[in-house]
C-alpha cells in the first residue's frame, strides 16, 4: 500500500506537469507533493499503528491530520491527486478507530468526487459520481475482512499456545506420577525388602540370644550385610537408582549370581548371552529377582529356590522357582495402599514397561514358579 501510495503521488504530479507547464500554481502543487511525500515517510517512525485501535497516540492523530490537509490542499489545486485517496483509506482504517476511520473515509471519498467531476467538463457522468464510493466501499469492506481474520488467527495461535501449555504440564504430571510408581517399586524391591529382612533376622537373634548365642550373632551379622547393601543402594538412589550390583560394572549375570549366593539359592544361565543388553532391561531384571527371592524369604517357607536366565534370541526370560508352600492362584495379592502385597503387581510394572509379560504357576503345597520374559531388539 506505501509503494501503491508514491506510485499515485507521482502518476498524479506527472500528469499535472505535463498538461499544465508553466502555471502559476506549479511550484505550489511541487511544494505540497514534496510536502505530502515527507509527511507519509514519517508515518512508520512514529511507531506502527494498532489495527482497530481505540485510542490512537496524539503524535499519529497530529501526522495523520497533516497528511490529510496537505492531500486536501493538492486537490483542491490539482483535482488528478485525488486517487491518491485510496491508500489514504487504509492510513485511516489502520490508525483511527473504527467509526471515526468510517467518517473519514467518507469524506475523503466526497473530495474524490468533487474532484473527478471537476476534470469532467463534459457534462454529468454517473460513473464519476458512483465509482470514488465503490471503490472506498470494497476498499474498507477488504480490510474490515482482513482484521477479522487477523483477530481469528491471534485467537486460533492463542488457543494453541495455551493447548501446548496445558499438554506440557499433562505431560510433566504424567512423568511425575510415572516417576513416584517407579521409585515405589525401587525402595519396594530394595529398602522395603532389606528392612523387612533385617526386621526378621534381629527378631530371631532375640529369641535365640541366650539359648544359642552362636546362631543368634549370626543373624546379627546377616543382619549387618543386608544393613550395608541396603546403605549401598540408598546412596545409588541419590545418584542414578541403578542397582548396586549393576552400578559396580558388573553384568546382570553376575548381578544374579551374587544375588542367588546371599540368598543362598541355585543359578544359572541358559542359552548365550546378550553382549550388549539394555539397561532398563537388566535393572528390571535384578529388581524382579530381588523381589522374588524377598518373597521366597517372608512368605514361602521354602528349602530351596532356583534363578534361571535365558536368553532365547529375541528374548530373555528370567524365571524363580521355589519349593515352598505356595498359594491358590486366586489370591495374588494386589497393590494396595496401606497393606502388604505391593511386589508381584510391581514385577508386573516393571515387565509391561518393557512389553514383556510376568506369568505365575503355584498352588497350595507345590511350590511357586515366577518367569518373566523381556523382548529384545533384533541383533545385528
Amino acid at each position: 500500500m506505501h509503494v501503491a501510495f508514491f506510485l499515485l503521488l507521482g502518476a498524479s504530479l506527472a500528469r499535472f506537469l505535463l498538461r499544465h507547464p508553466g502555471e502559476a500554481r506549479t511550484p505550489w502543487i511541487i511544494a505540497l507533493s514534496i510536502t505530502l511525500a515527507l509527511l507519509y515517510v514519517l508515518g512508520p517512525v512514529l511507531g506502527p499503528a494498532a489495527p482497530g485501535a481505540a485510542r490512537p497516540t496524539p503524535r499519529r492523530l497530529f501526522w495523520l491530520g497533516g497528511v490529510v490537509a496537505v492531500w486536501m490542499v493538492l486537490v483542491v489545486l490539482a483535482p488528478s491527486f485525488a486517487w491518491c485517496a485510496v491508500p489514504l483509506f487504509y492510513t485511516g482504517l489502520r490508525t483511527l478507530p473504527s467509526r471515526a476511520a468510517l467518517v473519514l473515509v467518507g469524506l475523503l471519498t466526497v473530495f474524490v468526487v468533487t474532484a473527478q467531476l471537476q476534470l469532467s467538463r463534459g457534462g454529468f457522468d454517473p460513473n464519476l459520481v458512483l465509482a470514488p464510493p465503490a471503490v472506498a466501499a470494497v476498499a474498507t469492506a477488504f480490510f474490515v475482512h482482513m482484521q477479522r481474520q487477523a483477530a481469528r488467527q491471534r485467537a486460533l495461535i492463542d488457543d494453541l499456545i495455551r493447548t501446548r501449555r496445558e499438554l506440557a504440564a499433562t505431560e510433566r504430571r504424567e512423568g511425575t506420577l510415572a516417576e513416584r510408581q517407579r521409585l515405589s517399586m525401587e525402595i519396594h524391591d530394595t529398602l522395603a525388602q532389606g528392612l523387612s529382612s533385617q526386621q526378621m533376622l534381629l527378631q530371631a537373634a532375640d529369641r535365640q540370644w541366650d539359648a544359642d548365642p552362636a546362631t543368634a550373632r549370626r543373624h546379627v551379622r546377616t543382619a549387618e550385610s543386608i544393613a550395608e547393601r541396603n546403605l549401598a543402594e540408598a546412596r545409588r538412589f541419590v545418584h542414578d537408582l541403578a542397582p548396586a550390583d549393576l552400578a559396580e560394572g558388573g553384568s546382570l549375570e553376575e548381578a544374579l549370581r551374587m544375588l542367588a549366593a546371599r540368598e543362598s539359592a541355585a543359578f544359572r544361565v541358559d542359552g548365550a548371552p546378550v553382549a550388549a543388553l539394555p539397561d532398563r532391561v537388566q535393572s528390571a531384571l535384578l529388581r524382579i529377582a530381588q523381589g522374588a527371592l524377598a518373597n521366597v524369604r517372608e512368605h514361602a517357607h521354602a528349602q530351596a529356590a532356583a534363578l534361571t536366565l535365558t536368553y532365547l534370541g529375541d528374548q530373555v526370560v528370567l524365571d524363580i522357582a521355589d519349593d515352598g508352600t505356595g498359594f491358590p492362584f486366586d489370591e495374588i495379592p494386589s497393590a494396595t495402599p496401606g497393606v502388604r502385597g505391593h511386589g508381584l503387581p510391581a514385577m508386573r510394572a516393571r515387565v509391561r514397561q518393557l512389553g514383556g509379560t510376568l506369568t505365575i504357576e503355584s498352588a497350595p503345597g507345590e511350590g511357586t514358579v515366577l518367569s518373566a520374559a523381556i523382548p529384545l531388539e533384533p541383533q545385528p
